[in-house]
């Protein structure tokens, strides 16, 4: 064989070596894409996205799409230099997505919880807007892995005692469970899908001075004679938080908050209408064009990368706060130019 065959002959064989490699090895970055959207006032699998009793309801128009980014780790070299050419793709380091040396599965566990407690929030900020009188209950937000807790409480439980005696806020449960010795167990009482019942957990220690705890957080949260049930499975994360309150009010509302128009949406949300900023917006507001939206609420803490980034089409709408998203709305439907990012 000549030289000049050898060369291309090993050129070929450390060409397709390389192919290989970055065909098969990972690399420490993950993929967003564009997920998919969800109309809040709809059906996902033939069981409504929001189920409300207590409280009549009124027929709905348009939609009010939550929207999601799907996630993909585990990429290849290859899969992730087509991402960073896609415009539809980002691709960053794994740790801006996961903690570290977090498994998938704890990280959906976590989305999971972060989801409960966005639908408490929403269903809270909602209510209040409508001015709906409550009460406030103290409830679990997260269970610690491994934890006394784990597999005995679960995110969404109403705390109601502590060895029997009356507990509705964090200061008083901490203080009840804390004044024992870790290791020494406490019964704590609980509602869970509207029946109560009690469970003995064995605390553990905890800081320095080591002092016990069960291996949760708690959460106050409000709690309405209208009850409200969101069912969306397979979705985590505190992202969704605006859509839903807004998809609350429309259904408990006799005029429309759409217009007949079809809205998408993000935002975390706090119990008293704060509108907090997300990420993956670029991904988020091309799900959003996909479905045919033709308005997005952006929180306005991201307003300057969904500008950036904002598909042809898109009118975006800037929003703070619960009232003032639904103050956009109502300037939309009257034909004028809510705020703009």
């Amino acid at each position: 064989m000549s030289r000049r065959a050898l060369t291309l002959l090993l050129a070929s064989v450390l060409a397709l070596g390389l192919a290989l490699a970055g065909a098969v090895q990972t690399v420490p970055y993950v993929a967003l894409t564009p997920g998919p959207a969800f109309n809040t006032l709809g059906s996902v699998g033939g069981t409504p996205v929001l189920s409300i009793s207590g409280h009549k309801t009124y027929p709905t128009s348009g939609a009010l799409d939550l929207t999601t980014v799907s996630v993909k780790d585990q990429i290849t070299l290859f899969e992730a230099i087509a991402g960073w050419l896609s415009p539809s793709e980002a691709v960053v380091p794994r740790e801006v997505v996961f903690q570290p040396h977090q498994t998938q599965q704890q990280a959906d566990q976590q989305n999971t919880q972060l989801m409960q407690l966005s639908q408490d929030d929403a269903t809270s900020a909602a209510l209040h807007q409508l001015g709906v009188p409550s009460s406030t209950v103290l409830s679990v937000s997260t269970v610690q892995a491994g934890g006394p807790s784990d597999g005995k409480l679960k995110p969404g439980d109403v705390l109601t005692t502590v060895d029997g005696q009356p507990v509705t806020d964090a200061v008083s449960l901490r203080a009840r469970v804390s004044k024992r010795t870790p290791g020494a167990t406490v019964l704590i009482g609980y509602i869970r899908a509207g029946k109560a019942a009690t469970v003995v957990l064995r605390t553990v220690a905890s800081g320095a001075p080591a002092r016990a705890i069960m291996g949760i957080t708690p959460h106050e949260v409000s709690s309405f004679p209208i009850k409200v049930n969101i069912q969306l499975k397979d979705v985590g994360g505190p992202s969704a938080g605006l859509m839903f309150a807004l998809g609350i009010i429309e259904r408990l509302g006799q005029d429309s908050l759409t217009g007949g128009k079809n809205i998408a949406g993000t935002g975390e949300i706090t119990a008293d209408g704060q509108v907090g900023p997300i990420g993956g917006i670029a991904q988020k507001m091309r799900g959003a064009k996909q479905q045919q939206a033709t308005v997005f609420l952006a929180p306005a803490d991201n307003c300057q990368e969904a500008k950036a980034n904002k598909p042809p089409g898109l009118t975006l709408v800037k929003v703070s706060t619960l009232k003032g998203a639904l103050a956009a709305l109502a300037t939309l439907r009257s034909g004028g130019t809510p705020p703009s990012c």
